[in-house]
């Protein structure tokens, strides 16, 4: 028989309890490492951010290393989620491709791409850091390529550059989301996105030219 009163909730078990503090850390991680950058972000601070105890944020993550590597994983992890449901629900009279670059374009140009750039620059010259960030990097690519498999399937006819396709996508959408921290309002900003979609389009078929 239930103890507890008519209308309350029912307790949170010890697991949800950790879950739900793992969260609030990990969502603190990627405000701190957004707003102050790495080196302006302390453990203690994201402890406080998140509302738990110094020693509770130590026993879920023991180094900042763990935890802010974590904390950007578990959010591209997130982003990755998102975008095949923003994917998903495009208009059918949308260019797929064109549609796909779009969104990625709003999630490149973020807090979890800031976030990211902030580990990046970190680790250049932090090795415990550097093995992790390197992992993170891997197996976003992995999912990426996969996605790309799973999305765009290789049509008969394709460019011998197809494979590559989201690499050079990322890379250039990248590149115009860090000439965006100086440059915020450049103007070759739109055109150089329409001539990606572009070159997006001439990859999926072996065209000349």
């Amino acid at each position: 028989m239930s103890t507890e009163p008519n209308g309350a909730r029912p307790r949170r078990t010890q697991e949800e309890r950790s879950a739900a503090t793992r969260a609030r850390l990990l969502d603190a991680t990627i405000d701190c490492l957004y707003e102050l950058g790495y080196a302006g972000t302390t453990t203690t601070m994201i402890a406080d951010r998140a509302g738990v105890s110094r020693g509770a944020q130590l026993h879920h993550f023991p180094t900042k290393a763990e935890l802010v590597t974590t904390a950007v994983e578990h959010l591209i992890e997130r982003r990755v989620r998102e975008f095949r449901a923003a994917f998903a629900a495009a208009p059918d009279d949308v260019d797929p491709h064109d549609a796909a670059i779009d969104i990625l374009w709003t999630m490149v140009s973020g807090p979890t791409f800031y976030a990211w750039v902030e580990l990046v620059v970190a680790a250049r010259t932090d090795p415990e850091l550097r093995s992790k960030v390197s992992a993170i990097g891997s197996r976003f690519f992995e999912t990426v390529e996969r996605t790309h498999r799973e999305l765009f399937p290789v049509p008969d006819d394709a460019s011998p550059h197809f494979e590559v396709a989201p690499h050079f996508t990322f890379a250039l959408l990248q590149g115009l989301a860090l000439d965006g921290i100086a440059h915020p309002h450049d103007p070759h900003l739109d055109p150089v996105i329409q001539a990606l979609k572009h070159l997006s389009r001439r990859v999926r078929s072996n065209e000349k030219g």
